[in-house]
């Protein structure tokens, strides 16, 4: 073997003893973690906003470290304004504005968006549609005059709608043979109800898909995309004064008029706790959806609900995921959110859980869901708020990332200096309101309990552990008539 040169063996030699007056220093302890410093405070650059004569509202934030520029058109109106028996037509409106405008084909587009280099995708949720660009600023004026077209002047041909159709009537055949798909579909029917849009399936049904005609999303379209229900989010190497000017000309001419919101009937109030049991032979685990109605965007309670959801199941070392993966190896993860929406979204706890551990399982979880409403400790309390202050960085690393990271302030009204704040509103939280929002906003005694598995070897062992009645649910999460 080749021995160490004179340089090399220095450098050795330097190195242990630099270590050896670190350790003499005890500057350096590896037997203890290091210790995390005072949470960074986030500051955005400004937020300016503008609004169009038509009623256009503008979010422009300047970003100049690269040439890039992204848009974000976000309408007002997703799932939530379906039409009771068209449920679906949102979502494939959406998907359709890339298929077709009154100038371009769908290959147009699409060769168009490789030529300039950019991106440009359309997307919908339950309360809103978007159509998103992201581009070099050296192709601006190219990509701005085709995301205008697309937004403005979809022609919705019929050939693409069929295929589109097909796809989505495959995608739903599809689903249904799929445990968490299954159980994803059935939860929102059973804590909503069929009267409520919340209720609803956002891809909608094989029967409604079916009934849609192009004419269907020509009506969506030209009721809900109006310009006094859109806000365009435009984050990067921009010029206020100028891209404003831009806009104005692609979109100026674009009408404005009346959009109705929709209403929303009361939910079913919740009765007590109930295991709704969905049938799939054969499953090797079971897919669990447990929760209720949960609270609106607008709550007060939002950074108490953070702080306590992270506890419960919003992180990887939250009690969920610790309890049901750690230690009892029932799953590859467990978690629990709150949806928060314009109206009350869900509270949902859910994991994929081994089938033989199924009635084991659901003990765990109604063990942790009356737990989180007793007193937290001062240590998880803090590592919850350091791991929700910490991360915030992270969510603006790019003008994509600042860009849908607007979004929520756009859609539910926040302050816009609602980032720059969160830090601080995270810090606030005590361990007392911790413990008023479980207690509030977490009833064991009455949850949905959703889970879809193999009905013949799971249900004689849910009815012996009796967390609640065993009730039957079809696929649908519909009484089996």
């Amino acid at each position: 073997m080749r021995g160490l040169s004179s340089t090399s063996a220095m450098g050795v030699i330097a190195l242990a003893a630099i270590q050896s007056t670190v350790f003499a220093q005890g500057t350096f302890d590896r037997s203890k973690p290091p210790e995390l410093g005072p949470p960074p405070r986030v500051a955005l650059p400004p937020i300016l906003t503008r609004e169009l004569p038509n009623g256009l509202k503008l979010l422009i934030v300047e970003h100049h470290e690269l040439p890039l520029a992204d848009f974000v058109l976000l309408v007002g109106s997703g799932s939530t304004t379906d039409p009771a028996s068209k449920t679906g037509v949102a979502n494939l409106t959406a998907t359709m504005l890339r298929e077709g405008t009154t100038t371009r084909k769908s290959l147009e587009i699409a060769d168009q968006i490789a030529y300039l280099g950019i991106n440009l995708s359309p997307s919908s949720s339950w309360e809103s549609s978007t159509l998103s660009l992201h581009t070099p600023t050296a192709q601006l004026d190219s990509a701005l005059s085709l995301f205008a077209d697309v937004a403005l002047r979809p022609s919705f041909p019929a050939d693409e709608f069929e295929r589109l159709r097909k796809n989505r009537l495959t995608d739903l055949l599809r689903l249904r043979d799929q445990g968490p798909a299954i159980a994803n579909l059935a939860f929102p029917a059973i804590i909503y109800g069929g009267a409520h849009p919340y209720g609803a399936a956002t891809l909608g049904t094989e029967a409604s898909v079916k009934s849609l005609s192009v004419a269907d999303l020509q009506s969506y379209y030209q009721t809900n995309f109006k310009p006094n229900n859109s806000t365009l989010i435009i984050v990067g190497d921009v010029n206020p004064a100028q891209i404003e000017q831009k806009i104005n000309a692609l979109f100026g001419g674009w009408q404005r008029g009346n959009v109705s919101q929709p209403t929303y009937p009361d939910p079913p109030k919740a009765a007590a706790t109930t295991v709704y049991l969905i049938d799939k032979p054969g499953a090797a685990q079971s897919s669990f959806r447990i929760g209720s109605v949960g609270v609106p965007r607008s709550t007060k309670d939002y950074f108490a609900l953070s702080v306590m959801n992270t506890i419960l199941g919003g992180s990887f070392t939250s009690r969920l995921m610790q309890n049901l993966r750690e230690t009892r190896g029932y799953t590859y993860g467990a978690s629990s959110r709150f949806d928060m929406r314009r109206n009350a979204g869900p509270f949902l706890a859910s994991a994929e859980i081994v089938a033989a551990k199924t009635d084991s399982a659901l003990l765990e979880f109604m063990k942790e869901l009356n737990a989180i409403r007793q007193s937290v400790p001062a240590s998880e309390l803090s590592r919850a708020k350091r791991f929700l202050q910490l991360q915030l960085p992270g969510n603006f690393e790019t003008t994509q990332d600042i860009a849908f990271q607007l979004v929520p302030v756009a859609l539910y009204g926040l302050p816009l200096d609602y980032y720059n704040n969160y830090v601080q509103n995270i810090e606030a939280i005590t361990e007392a309101d911790v413990a008023r929002v479980a207690q509030q906003y977490i009833n064991p005694g009455s949850l949905a309990v959703v889970i879809v598995g193999d009905r013949k070897s799971i249900e004689p062992t849910l009815k012996a552990i009796n967390v609640g009645p065993v009730v039957i649910r079809d696929i649908s999460g519909q009484p089996i008539q």
